[in-house]
């Protein structure tokens, strides 16, 4: 029996393709790039399954280039912004995600962004290396403390409770704003996590995480106007999307004193361009979206998008199904 045809745009932790190479007849692109738009079309011709990352857009065009006979759609990531669901579900193709196993090495990161903001790591680091330091100095690049301050989280879900378990640690205070979670929910009512509306949130917060997806809804949360209402000692950490953040406004409240600084893993655009003037700032840390990026978190991610993939083409329920409805039919 032959092995289904499959594609996928980029070179992931062995643990995953090796499990791809052996059920499928598997093609793989081995550029460090993503697979121009162009060369995407013409190679998913004729696949039967598809394990794209989130800079491979997948939409009703890519669906008609790869054809009918299409199944699954197994996606390298938790979030799945990148796929058009919706034209999936029409076409009766499963999508999958990799949910759950980069929650805790994500709240970690972030939690490590905060920190590094917090106390000027980055900016220390620096200093060393460009030969300013002299002496032991009692001002020198004081920061703020983390240790029984307000910490605001945006989305109140896996890794939104994750970064609340860590704050306990610390004895900080924890407000959240998620539509979908009130005051009463079980984790929360365990963290001692108060509900409040996002107005709330941002005016009382000295530390404002963001743990929502990307949805037009969230498109531009933190704006101009969120910014102002943030206090002037306070830091924001991106680890969620990059367009969560407008970055012009950013910049501006940046520069401006609105806000003390910023720690992203995530930008718009991503990767940033080498000449956005947020490089210019020292008050803002910017990393190559590396949240999740742990030898062990990246492994799994690569073993639950292959068996996603290997059970989609084969007909089965997957894993992780986004699309479960697909399955009822």
């Amino acid at each position: 029996m032959s092995k289904s045809r499959v594609y996928v745009t980029r070179l992931i932790p062995e643990g995953g393709l090796k499990l791809v190479r052996e059920a499928c007849d598997a093609e793989i692109w081995e550029g460090e790039t993503p697979p121009p738009r162009e060369v995407l079309l013409q190679k998913v011709r004729g696949i039967d399954g598809l394990l794209p990352l989130l800079t491979d857009a997948i939409d009703d065009e890519l669906m008609d280039a790869a054809g009918p006979q299409l199944k699954v759609i197994a996606n390298y990531a938790v979030g799945y912004n990148n796929i058009d669901v919706d034209a999936a579900t029409a076409r009766g193709i499963a999508v999958g995600n990799t949910p759950g196993v980069l929650t805790d090495t994500t709240a970690d990161f972030a939690f490590t962004l905060l920190m590094a903001a917090a106390r000027r790591v980055v900016e220390g680091a620096d200093f060393v290396r460009a030969g300013k330091w002299k002496t032991w100095g009692p001002t020198l690049l004081l920061g703020r403390d983390i240790h029984h301050a307000t910490l605001g989280i945006v989305g109140f879900g896996r890794i939104g409770r994750g970064m609340a378990r860590r704050a306990s640690g610390f004895e900080m205070k924890v407000l959240f704003y998620d539509p979908m979670v009130g005051s009463d929910d079980p984790v929360a009512q365990e963290l001692g996590a108060q509900a409040v509306d996002l107005d709330t949130l941002l005016s009382e917060s000295d530390f404002v995480s963001t743990h929502v997806p990307l949805m037009p809804e969230t498109h531009h949360l933190i704006d101009a106007q969120a910014l102002k209402r943030m206090k002037p000692s306070a830091i924001l950490v991106n680890t969620a999307r990059g367009p969560v953040v407008d970055p012009e406004a950013l910049y501006q409240a940046l520069k401006d004193g609105e806000i003390a600084y910023a720690a992203l893993d995530v930008t718009e655009p991503e990767p940033i361009d080498v000449d956005s003037p947020l490089l210019e700032l020292p008050n803002c840390i910017i990393v190559p979206h590396i949240a999740s990026g742990s030898i062990v978190t990246r492994t799994r991610m690569a073993e639950i998008a292959a068996r996603n993939l290997i059970a989609g083409v084969r007909g089965e329920p997957l894993p992780a199904w986004v699309n479960p409805e697909v399955g009822q039919r």
